[in-house]
């Protein structure tokens, strides 16, 4: 999610309301069953229709008012006035903190995101001549790689006369698979581009 285009101050935080316009990229369901999903929020002054459907402090729906009527109510209550659904008729406006909203947001956001597991994708090179010791040795980087949550690429690169002899390229990847079955599956078939042969293997735990 790209930052927050600037401060928010709400009334509390100067004599008059001040003006803002707030980039985000926001969804939720209020208490008074509007979904707001928006880029581009109005708050306050820069809010222009002549009246809006508003919403209290709560989420309880006060009705049709009168634009500078509910301008009134939010600064009584010094908090500010959200145009949150601006393509309805009338436009909704509620009632809200929005400097402590956006806050609380912002907030979520970034402990979902610690939340999330990044997933990589390595790659192992195989070759239809490969020794025991080489092919021992990838089995081994490609089960700590898939024992570390990320998908492993399985590729055989096939060189002159080896096109060929494509079935010794399926059984060296067969072979590859069983080796590292107790941690990782193939998406799909191995399938073949030009002279690669390749199959992604995602962790067991990820399935």
């Amino acid at each position: 999610m790209p930052p927050v285009a600037r401060m928010v101050h709400t009334p509390a935080a100067c004599e008059r309301p001040c003006l803002h316009t707030e980039i985000l990229y926001a969804f939720f369901v209020d208490r008074g069953g509007i979904a707001i999903s928006t880029k581009e929020l109005q708050i306050n002054d820069e809010i222009r229709t002549p009246e809006v459907r508003m919403i209290g402090v709560e989420g309880e729906q006060l009705g049709i008012m009168k634009l500078d009527e509910a301008k009134q109510y939010a600064y009584d209550r010094n908090v500010d006035l959200v145009l949150i659904a601006p393509t309805a008729q009338p436009p909704v406006c509620r009632a809200m903190d929005y400097g402590k909203y956006r806050f609380e947001r912002i907030k979520k956001e970034k402990e979902a995101k610690k939340k999330q597991q990044i997933i990589k994708i390595k790659e192992v090179q195989l070759s239809c001549r490969i020794d025991t010791h080489d092919f021992d040795t990838r089995v081994q980087a490609a089960t700590r790689f898939l024992g570390e949550g990320n998908k492993v690429r399985v590729v055989i690169r096939f060189r002159g006369r080896e096109m060929s002899h494509m079935d010794i390229g399926r059984d060296v990847i067969a072979r590859f698979l069983d080796a590292v079955s107790e941690y990782g599956s193939a998406d799909k078939a191995a399938s073949v581009e030009g002279r690669n042969m390749s199959v992604m293997i995602s962790p067991l735990k990820a399935k």
